[in-house]
């Protein structure tokens, strides 16, 4: 039963930080932190991919129409390229998404890139921060959460000013551009990178201001956060589930079940709420609550630092081991 228990409360944190712009890594590694929990057992690895494939079920349920006309556009888009008859300039607003997303992706290949007399890359780099002894990356980060949700607010408010201000054109007509550009898609792809190496730099949040600093409309803006991010959960959740092979993880199959089921749920809704919330430009909760988080974070870091030892287990700072 307490199996089942945990298995509940993982999904439905995994589910909601997945999707809400209040960073899932940056949580992970502060509950790590709170119960000095910085080893994951081989249950937990292969519990870890399971999670994130419910988040990702998540997202292809709620844009299953949009992946699905994306899919067969880029059939079409292949095979015009192979026959020649592929022009940029006549490019409809499918195919036009489907070369964002892939330019968009790009910026991912930098986490790969071997940095020079370290022996690591960036994405080896991420996973210190992660798993380290401090939780100062961790507040930092979500501090500057904070201030990109803001300036993307900001943004987003002016563009509505001034959609207001000028002669009405129709009812319907978008507040922001839907079609992305190079620079747009390379933008938001650096986001994501970052966010990848930051824990505590949401993923969805930094994306989703790339875009609304851009002057993309703020649906589609959200849209293409979340279609991005896709082969990202997949190739976090492969990555995990090559190490959970190797080391021949068991995780008991009806707490494994429950926890995807709730993270899948969880992350529909999740999903189904931030639209709403950005939307209707109501995205100040979580402004405030990522500020406030992150300002308390660095408070206990400083503490921690001063005293050398996990304000809340005790342990030395300097025994305790990444995991």
């Amino acid at each position: 039963m307490n199996e089942i228990f945990q298995a509940i409360i993982q999904g439905i944190l995994q589910g909601a930080t997945e999707f809400l712009p209040v960073s899932s890594s940056g949580h992970l590694a502060l509950s790590q932190h709170l119960m000095g929990s910085h080893t994951s057992g081989l249950s937990g690895l292969l519990f870890d991919v399971m999670l994130h494939l419910g988040t990702l079920a998540a997202v292809l349920l709620v844009y299953h129409k949009l992946i699905w006309r994306l899919v067969k556009e880029f059939c079409r888009m292949v095979r015009d390229l192979f026959t020649g008859k592929f022009k940029w300039s006549e490019m409809n607003g499918d195919r036009n998404l489907v070369m964002m997303l892939i330019i968009g992706l790009l910026p991912l290949f930098l986490l790969f890139i071997p940095i020079p007399g370290t022996g690591m890359n960036l994405k080896d780099i991420g996973e210190s921060f992660a798993n380290g002894q401090s939780i100062m990356i961790v507040g930092f980060s979500l501090l500057l959460t904070s201030i990109l949700l803001t300036l993307g607010l900001m943004k987003s408010k002016k563009m509505v000013a001034r959609f207001e201000a000028e002669p009405k054109q129709g009812k319907h007509h978008p507040v922001g551009r839907r079609r992305f550009n190079v620079i747009d898609a390379l933008s938001v792809g650096l986001a994501q990178c970052f966010a990848a190496i930051l824990p505590g730099l949401s993923r969805s949040g930094s994306t989703l201001s790339a875009g609304l600093l851009r002057g993309i409309n703020r649906q589609a803006a959200l849209d293409y956060s979340f279609v991005i991010g896709i082969p990202s959960i997949l190739a976090a959740a492969v990555l995990e589930l090559k190490d959970a092979l190797i080391e021949g993880a068991e995780v008991p199959v009806l707490p494994m079940i429950i926890g995807v089921v709730v993270a899948a749920v969880v992350g529909f809704f999740a999903i189904k709420l931030l639209r709403w919330m950005v939307a209707s430009n109501k995205l100040l909760p979580f402004i405030i609550y990522t500020a406030v988080l992150g300002i308390a974070v660095l408070v206990i870091s400083f503490i921690e630092q001063g005293t050398g030892s996990n304000l809340f287990t005790g342990d030395t700072l300097a025994v305790m081991l990444p995991r």
